[in-house]
């Protein structure tokens, strides 16, 4: 996920301011999901849970980048589309509820963990956060495929 994200900001980035600071809560919130699951290069998590206020801090992440693709990126995508509109909507229409999916899962995951967490709920915390990083996986390719769309229409 870092290396698609890198990937990301190396291509479209300095673009668009929007798309910039986009792209960087992305990379802020994958940092947090790395260091919460405690992986490289961010692998310093022992057998211990991560503590409730990281768990926080990560859900806070979440919910803000996922957020900002809702309800700011992309109708400004589709909005801004001049030169293949019928293109962009239509490939819109495809990805838009496959990205709501994923909103479902992150919010789910804030839902659960981003108020209070208790004992019962970490029993099963590190499975949840791999299927969320499935889930988010899969949101970052809709995403890309978005931003290559802008960028085959020049408006990146």
């Amino acid at each position: 996920m870092l290396t698609r994200q890198e990937q990301a900001k190396q291509r479209w980035g300095g673009a668009h301011q929007e798309i910039d600071a986009w792209l960087h809560e992305r990379q802020e919130m994958l940092i947090e999901y790395f260091k919460l699951a405690g992986l490289p290069p961010y692998n310093k998590r022992q057998a211990a849970l991560p503590s409730a206020e990281e768990i926080r801090n990560f859900c806070g992440l979440l919910v803000d980048y996922v957020s900002s693709g809702h309800f700011e990126i992309y109708d400004r995508i589709v909005r801004n589309s001049t030169s293949e509109p019928d293109q962009t909507e239509a490939l819109a229409s495809e990805l838009f509820p496959l990205i709501s999916e994923t909103t479902e899962v992150a919010l789910a995951f804030h839902d659960q963990y981003g108020n209070s967490v208790d004992e019962t709920q970490l029993n099963e915390f590190d499975r949840r956060l791999s299927e969320l990083a499935e889930v988010l996986e899969l949101r970052m390719e809709f995403e890309d495929r978005l931003l290559q769309s802008l960028e085959q229409q020049q408006l990146l």
